[in-house]
C-alpha cells in the first residue's frame, strides 16, 4: 500500500485536492497506475472532497491497471455521489474516462449505458466505444459507432481499417482506405498491405506500393517488410527480392520474410543462400526459431534428408544460437522423414521430444505411413490420434483405406465400426494429412 504523509492536511478542501489531483496525474500515467488508486482512497480518509479531475486520473488509472484492487462501478457511484456524473453534470471528461475504463474490462453493456447517458459526446467518446467493439470483434457493432462518427481523425479510421485486414475483410478494409480523407499512417499503411496480401490482388498491392513511395513511406522497414511479403504470396519473388536488395536498414522480419518467401515456393538454393549471408553478415540480426524453421521447410519440400537432419542437430547443439525448438520444428522433420521413408526415426522423434507432441505431428507421420504402405507404423500412429482427438475420423478412414488396399478387408470393416461406435466424425475438407511445416503447427 502506498504509505503518504502530506503536510498540507490542514489546508482548504479544494486546495487540498489539487494537491492530491496533481500527484495523481503523474501516478496515473506511470508506470504503477495501481498507486493513483491507493492515493484516492488516501485523500478520501483524510477528507479532502474529490472533484472532476479526481475522477478523471483515477479513472485513467482504473484503465492502465491491470489489478481488480478499485472497479470502475466503485469510482461511478462516487462520480454520482460527489455531483460529477449524473443529472446536472456537464463533465464530459469524466465521462470519456469512465467509458474508457469500463471499455478496458470489457464490461460492453455498462461502456454503451455510459455513452447514452452522456449530456455531450466529442470525438473521444466515439472513439472509446469503437475500441470497446473492436476489442470484442464485433466489427458490426463497431461500423455502426465509426459511420455515426461526424469527427474521425486518423486513429479511428486506422482501427477499422485494422479490424476489417486482421478479420481477414480485405475488400473492406481497401474500400475504407479509398473512402478515407486524413492523411495515412504508417499503422494504416501496414494494414492496406495487409488487406492486399489477403486478397492476392497484385495489381491493387503495386498502386499501393506506388503510393507508399510517393507519400514517403518507403523509408520505413516495417512497410517494406509487408510489402515484401504481399510480393511473394502474391507469386512475385522477383520483386520482393528487388525490395530486400534495396533496404539499407534490414531487421530480423526483413530476412524472416525473404527466406521465408524462398523455403514456401521451394526454392531451397536460394533460401539456403540467404540464409549463409544472413550468417554471415556482421551488421545481420541472429536467426530465431522462424528462421530456421524456413531452411528446413525447404529441405523437407526437396527431400533432403542429410542436410535437414544436420541442421536440425546443429539447432539442438545451440549452433545458432539460443533458440527455443517448439513443435513446428519437429513437426516438419517429422514430416522431412515421413517423406523420405524413415519411419521409425521419425516415430523415434516424436516419442522422445521434450515438449508435448500434437495431433498434427501424428498425423503428418500418418500420411508417411500412408504413402510408404506401412500398416505396422500407421497402427501406432492412429493409436497415438485416437488418445489425441478422438473425435476426428479422417485417421480412421485412412487406416481402413490401407487395410483394404493391402487385402486385409475383415479389419478394415473393423476399424470403420470402431469409428462408428466412438462416433467420431471426419473434418469436412481433410482428404489428408499435409505438411505440417510453416503453417500448421
Amino acid at each position: 500500500m502506498l504509505s503518504l504523509h502530506l503536510p498540507f492536511v490542514s489546508l482548504a478542501s479544494s486546495h487540498l485536492a489539487f494537491f492530491y489531483n496533481t500527484l495523481m496525474r503523474g501516478l496515473a500515467a506511470s508506470s504503477s497506475p495501481g498507486s493513483a488508486i491507493e492515493l484516492f482512497a488516501a485523500m478520501r480518509r483524510a477528507g479532502a472532497a474529490p472533484d472532476a479531475f479526481t475522477f478523471t486520473f483515477a479513472l485513467k488509472s482504473c484503465s492502465r491497471c491491470v489489478s481488480r484492487l478499485r472497479l470502475p462501478c466503485d469510482l461511478h457511484a462516487q462520480a454520482i455521489k460527489h455531483g460529477c456524473l449524473g443529472a446536472g453534470s456537464s463533465h464530459v471528461h469524466v465521462y470519456n474516462a469512465l467509458l474508457h475504463a469500463y471499455s478496458s474490462r470489457a464490461a460492453a453493456g455498462d461502456a454503451r449505458r455510459v455513452f447514452d447517458e452522456m449530456p455531450a459526446r466529442d470525438v473521444i467518446s466515439f472513439s472509446g466505444l469503437l475500441t470497446l467493439h473492436l476489442k470484442a470483434n464485433d466489427l458490426g457493432a463497431a461500423r455502426v459507432v465509426f459511420d455515426q462518427m461526424s469527427h474521425r481523425d486518423v486513429v479511428s479510421w486506422t482501427a477499422m481499417i485494422s479490424a476489417y485486414a486482421r478479420a481477414r475483410r480485405p475488400r473492406e478494409a481497401l474500400a475504407l482506405f479509398d473512402a478515407m480523407p486524413v492523411q495515412p499512417d504508417e499503422v494504416t499503411m501496414l494494414s492496406v498491405v495487409s488487406a492486399c496480401t489477403a486478397l492476392g490482388d497484385l495489381a491493387t498491392g503495386e498502386r499501393v506500393r506506388q503510393y507508399v513511395d510517393s507519400n514517403g513511406f518507403g523509408w520505413m522497414v516495417s512497410l517494406r517488410n509487408a510489402l515484401m511479403d504481399m510480393y511473394a504470396k502474391c507469386g512475385s519473388l522477383s520483386e520482393a527480392r528487388s525490395l530486400f536488395d534495396g533496404m539499407t536498414v534490414r531487421s530480423l522480419a526483413s530476412w524472416n520474410t525473404i527466406i521465408s518467401a524462398y523455403a514456401s515456393h521451394g526454392d531451397v538454393e536460394r533460401t539456403v543462400a540467404l540464409f549463409h549471408q544472413m550468417l554471415a553478415d556482421g551488421k545481420a540480426v541472429k536467426p530465431d526459431g522462424v528462421t530456421l524453421l524456413a531452411v528446413i521447410t525447404a529441405y523437407a519440400h526437396k527431400g533432403l534428408v542429410e542436410e535437414g537432419r544436420a541442421m536440425f542437430n546443429a539447432m539442438l547443439s545451440g549452433n545458432y544460437g539460443k533458440v527455443d525448438l517448439g513443435i513446428e520444428h519437429y513437426g516438419c522433420m517429422v514430416d522431412l522423414l515421413g517423406r523420405a521413408g524413415q519411419l521409425e526415426e521419425a516415430y523415434k522423434m516424436i516419442e522422445k521430444m521434450p515438449i508435448p507432441s500434437n495431433s498434427v505431428v501424428w498425423g503428418a507421420l500418418l500420411g508417411a505411413c500412408r504413402t510408404h504402405g506401412d500398416i505396422g507404423m500407421a497402427e501406432r500412429a492412429v493409436q497415438k490420434l485416437r488418445s489425441l482427438n478422438p473425435e476426428e475420423g479422417g485417421y480412421y478412414i485412412l487406416l481402413s483405406d490401407m487395410y483394404a488396399a493391402s487385402g486385409r478387408t475383415a479389419e478394415a470393416v473393423e476399424i470403420r465400426r470402431i469409428m462408428n461406435l466412438s462416433r467420431a466424425q471426419k473434418t469436412i475438407g481433410q482428404s489428408s494429412w499435409s505438411t505440417p511445416c510453416l503453417t500448421q503447427l
